[in-house]
């Protein structure tokens, strides 16, 4: 009996955890700091890119360290180049070391974002209660969505009286998740084999990243759910950006922006919340229909009517409903010393989704028109919604 509830206190730390993380009062401030310090919009479009750039070269071998040396200590790694970071680009004077501040966040960036979802897996898998890996889940994100909503509306405040407490109190959170992840439980499973300390760090990186290719050549089922979220996901993130500049340009005030914004993520939080419930009820491949349709279908709506923050909101109810059930279908078809690895090939895909979509939007928009952008993007949608219908109807 006490075998199966020997990780039960990783749960309630990782909420815990997942809380003070998301506790980032500087999520939507730091273009607006940047910019009144005297960095053009080209050096924070190149500070954008780097981000993006090094997480894609750095999220595989980052997973691979949460594989061998483990969940708990990649996600301390994490938060300790978080809070760098943070620091960094709040004192940091030139470009060069602003560059430096970007790639601390990404390195912070992809040591969690395989290793979260392992360590919670895996915590209920050796605890016998994976089935309940959905509503866990759903739950973690409640929770992410409900702190970027205090997040939006706390940080703008502090802004408007000083940067610098908004820059203070996001390290302080920082700081705090990394001593609350001190009581995680390394959850023992198997892995595979190390050598020494010099030549074997590399051998065992190298080995730890064919293996998990070669789980990929044998379930591209993995490949084909990771494609499907992290595309959408790239269109729903570009709209976030973007749509801050066309809704100021609409004449929208900021606080209208920030409302509108919070509301997208309390509807995230409800659908999150109830993912067990609706998954329930229409099956895996009811998510996995719906889900683009959907996408596609608010994107219309976005680009051909001015609706735009209506329709952004409710594109809100997707987000809350595809990250828990996108995470336990894959989590169901991964091994567990390949689990983190194998996640971090998801965050890596996020970024070259990113690398491609994200500069494309905004040149077009530049040179042409936001709407025009929108569209472009609703029409991309469209092609990738017939695309996965097919997919999943071939494949059944």
């Amino acid at each position: 009996m006490m075998k199966l509830i020997r990780y039960r206190r990783n749960i309630p730390l990782s909420y815990g955890f997942t809380a003070l993380m998301n506790l980032s009062f500087t999520h939507g401030l730091w273009m607006m700091y940047l910019a009144s310090r005297g960095f053009s919009l080209v050096q924070l479009g190149l500070l954008e890119a780097i981000f993006h750039v090094t997480s894609f070269l750095m999220e595989v071998p980052t997973g691979s360290v949460a594989d061998i040396w483990g969940r708990k200590v990649s996600r301390l790694s994490g938060r300790l180049f978080g809070a760098l970071s943070l620091a960094i680009m709040f004192l940091a004077p030139t470009f060069p070391l602003q560059v430096l501040g970007f790639i601390c966040s990404a390195l912070g960036y992809n040591l969690e974002s395989g290793a979260g979802d392992a360590l919670l897996y895996d915590s209920l898998l050796l605890d016998g209660r994976e089935s309940s890996y959905l509503r866990v889940k759903g739950l973690d994100e409640l929770l992410y969505q409900s702190c970027s909503v205090v997040a939006f509306l706390v940080g703008g405040l502090l802004a408007t009286l000083d940067y610098g407490y908004a820059f203070s109190l996001t390290i302080l959170t920082n700081l705090l998740a990394f001593l609350l992840a001190l009581f995680f439980k390394e959850p023992e499973i198997e892995k595979e084999p190390r050598s020494g300390l010099f030549s074997g760090i590399l051998n065992s990186l190298k080995s730890q990243i064919f293996s998990s290719v070669k789980v990929f050549r044998e379930t591209p089922r993995i490949a084909f759910l990771i494609v499907f979220s992290e595309s959408l996901f790239a269109f729903m993130i570009s709209l976030f950006f973007y749509l801050q500049n066309f809704w100021t340009d609409q004449g929208y005030l900021p606080d209208a922006i920030g409302y509108a914004y919070a509301a997208h993520a309390m509807l995230a939080a409800f659908f999150s919340l109830n993912a067990h419930r609706i998954e329930r009820k229409i099956n895996e491949k009811g998510i996995l229909v719906a889900c683009p349709i959907f996408l596609a279908l608010c994107l219309w709506g976005i680009a051909l009517t001015p609706y735009t923050m209506a329709f952004y909101i409710i594109l809100g109810c997707m987000e809350g409903l595809l990250a828990p059930t996108i995470s336990s279908y894959l989590n169901k078809l991964i091994p567990s010393k390949f689990r983190a690895t194998i996640l971090s090939f998801q965050s890596m895909a996020y970024s070259l989704f990113m690398i491609m979509i994200f500069p494309l939007v905004g040149l077009i928009g530049n040179t042409h028109s936001l709407l025009l952008s929108f569209t472009l993007m609703a029409i991309a949608a469209t092609l990738l919604v017939f695309a996965y219908i097919w997919v999943l109807i071939r494949k059944r």
